[in-house]
């Protein structure tokens, strides 16, 4: 079960462009047409190839439906019809339900499921050092 929802981002003023293009332009485009537009990293990892691990994501995906999409695959590259979909990604602990926003187009998957939460520490108790002896308790 996916236990954590991201939250959405706030509502754009103007229509989403990437180095020029639409989002729907982006969509119809082929991924050789996409190629000339990607940055580096992306670029670098379509020209070496999908592992099978991620062809057979795409293949699922393609298919679809309103299946959940559920995915280990923190490497894999999120593609321009993947926008406005629900992925849930694993994080180590759990999944964690995403949704695909036009502005994560060419990001990572794993970018948007952290694996390390923040440290909030509490105060310190009896004992814990020195310092604390001079705490005053409630």
């Amino acid at each position: 079960m996916a236990k954590k929802v991201q939250k959405k981002l706030p509502r754009r003023k103007e229509e989403f462009t990437f180095h020029g293009y639409k989002i729907e332009e982006l969509q119809k485009m082929s991924l050789t047409d996409l190629i000339p537009i990607m940055p580096a990293s992306a670029r670098r990892k379509v020209k070496r190839g999908w592992k099978d691990s991620e062809e057979k994501f795409l293949e699922t995906y393609r298919k679809g439906g309103d299946r959940r999409i559920r995915t280990h695959l923190r490497d894999m590259l999120i593609l321009p019809e993947m926008v406005g979909s629900e992925i849930e990604i694993h994080n180590g602990k759990e999944f964690i339900k995403v949704t695909i926003q036009p502005e994560a187009i060419f990001h990572l998957f794993g970018e948007f499921a952290p694996t390390r939460r923040k440290v909030s520490h509490g105060s310190a108790g009896i004992g814990a050092t020195r310092s604390s002896k001079f705490v005053p308790l409630k």
